[in-house]
């Protein structure tokens, strides 16, 4: 990467673990897409009003030649309540359980940025082949 990788922590006590494993991540998408100009990552937990389960987010900027990419990962409450054949559910069901950490948060939030750039990185290849005939 032409810029180093630069992580922000808000509203959250920075960790090392946390920092070591989006920059891990980052190297990851650089192996997938060698023209990568920067990758910036920010985590937070959104809700400073909440006594207990506080949920993460991960907001990922990732700039390449002549565009960047923005993804943002924030759990909802009722994705992981669809796949139960339950009546209903209301607003004072839990998130997901596994959402609520913030490792698991870095890597959905990368997952989705690898996803975006292999569609990228699938349009330039359409791009190039269109042009040579």
């Amino acid at each position: 990467m032409a810029r180093p990788v630069q992580i922000t922590f808000r509203h959250m006590q920075p960790s090392g673990a946390l920092e070591a494993e989006a920059r891990t991540r980052a190297a990851w998408l650089e192996t997938l897409y060698p023209n990568l100009v920067g990758c910036r990552v920010l985590v937070e937990i959104p809700h400073r009003h909440r006594s207990r389960g506080r949920h993460v987010r991960v907001h990922i900027e990732l700039s390449l030649p002549g565009e960047d990419l923005v993804v943002n990962h924030e759990p909802t409450l009722h994705s992981a309540l669809k796949d139960i054949e339950e009546d209903g559910h209301g607003k004072d069901d839990d998130v997901e359980a596994v959402r609520k950490y913030a490792l698991v948060a870095i890597h959905e939030a990368f997952d989705t940025a690898r996803r975006r750039l292999q569609t990228v990185l699938d349009r330039q290849r359409d791009e190039a082949k269109s042009t040579f005939t």
